[in-house]
């Protein structure tokens, strides 16, 4: 299994897509939808769905030219499933001052295990940068994808819409750091991180 990134979109989110030989899953296409179809592309693999983190406008920005492409379905936790097509919602408005918008996902995310394609995961709800925040563990290869819940020696901002600091600090203490030390987590911005280094030395919630 592979994980792959790149930084796309008006803020720079990281896309990252996790792939074997045949398989691909996206998470978090915030735009440059050509530069993520490139990837795929000559990697030769086939993406099986689009996966989001949560919903604000700078993680979903290519999500409908990708899933156009490959007619691919979008999976999202049912608490934000209304911010897909609500630039209040999604934060567009408010700091891009445009209207960045997609079609509703087709999947609620739920918890628990699930297998796209040749992939299994682990879903978890890690809610307090947005409701409906949720991170993604791949337990053979030992690491998650956190999105903006859980940053290299940072946390997500707990000031937009639905954001709350007892829930985000309750996600991170008492759902990622009883993952393994070892466990490399890959955020929604910016370079990728361990759970034991953050358990140790993140600065806004250490252990």
């Amino acid at each position: 299994m592979k994980i792959a990134s790149m930084e796309a979109g008006p803020l720079g989110t990281n896309c990252y897509m996790v792939h074997n030989e045949t398989d691909a899953l996206i998470f978090d296409p915030g735009g440059d939808s050509e530069e993520i179809i490139g990837y795929l592309t000559e990697n030769k693999v086939e993406p099986k769905a689009i996966l989001l983190t949560h919903a604000h406008f700078d993680h979903i920005g290519g999500v409908d030219a990708l899933r156009s492409y490959y007619n691919i379905n979008v999976y999202l936790h049912d608490k934000e499933a209304e911010w897909l097509e609500n630039p209040e919602y999604n934060g567009s408005t408010s700091f891009m001052g445009s209207r960045i918008v997609t079609k509703p996902a087709e999947h609620n995310l739920e918890k628990g295990r699930m297998a796209i394609g040749d992939i299994t995961f682990e879903v978890i709800h890690t809610p307090g940068h947005s409701p409906g925040s949720v991170s993604f563990i791949f337990h053979d290869q030992q690491f998650v994808i956190s999105g903006d819940v859980l940053f290299n020696r940072g946390i997500g901002r707990t000031d937009l819409p639905g954001g709350n600091m007892n829930v985000l600090e309750q996600s991170i203490r008492e759902t990622l750091y009883q993952l393994p030390d070892s466990y490399t987590v890959y955020p929604g911005h910016g370079p990728a991180t361990a759970i034991g280094n953050e358990k140790k030395h993140n600065p806004f919630f250490s252990i």
